[in-house]
Order: C-alpha cells, then sequence, then structure tokens
C-alpha cells in the first residue's frame, strides 16, 4: 500500500518539473526568435537595389548588360557602395533574371 502513494507522488513530481522546464523552455525560444536575424525575411534584389542603387542610379534596362558585365558592375559597384558579398549577389541575380 505504501508504494502507490510513493509512486504517484514521485510521478506526479516529476510531471510538474518536466512540464516547468517545457514552460520556461518555449518562452526562452519565442524570446529568442523575436530578436534573431536570421528569422527576419532577407531583403530580395529588388529591394536591395532601391535602396542602395537608386540613390545614385536610375534604372538601367537589364538588357543594357550581359550576364557577364552585370557580374563586373556589381562587384565593382560593392567595393564603392560597401555592399556585402550576399548584397552583391542578390542585386545582380536580380538584374539577370531580367535579362
Amino acid at each position: 500500500m505504501n508504494t502507490k502513494p510513493k509512486t504517484f507522488f514521485a510521478g506526479t513530481a516529476g510531471l510538474l518539473i518536466a512540464t516547468g522546464f517545457l514552460v520556461i523552455g518555449c518562452s526562452t525560444i519565442s524570446k529568442k526568435s523575436d530578436t534573431n536575424p536570421a528569422l527576419i525575411m532577407a531583403p530580395s534584389g529588388a529591394q536591395l537595389w532601391a535602396e542602395n542603387c537608386a540613390r545614385c542610379h536610375n534604372f538601367r534596362s537589364p538588357t543594357t548588360y550581359s550576364d557577364g558585365q552585370w557580374r563586373i558592375a556589381g562587384h565593382h559597384m560593392r567595393l564603392r557602395a560597401n555592399l556585402t558579398a550576399e548584397q552583391e549577389r542578390k542585386i545582380v541575380e536580380f538584374m539577370q533574371a531580367s535579362n
């Protein structure tokens, strides 16, 4: 008879502890996801072009340059406009996609 109450209380205590860890873990995860930059949608090539290139350039027809020429222009402007490699890649792909 003494075994059932001990097992019940041990099982209940374990369940309460596990539930507590689950609640704490979920609240920590949700707080981290609110500020995690990886979860925020990255800008597209068109958005990056509008934010960076359009400050100085009018929109050129994508057919103005070949794919290779867009790569060269992208590399040149990456250096001049302090773009990251990822930003350069997205902008060049945006211009090449319409070519």
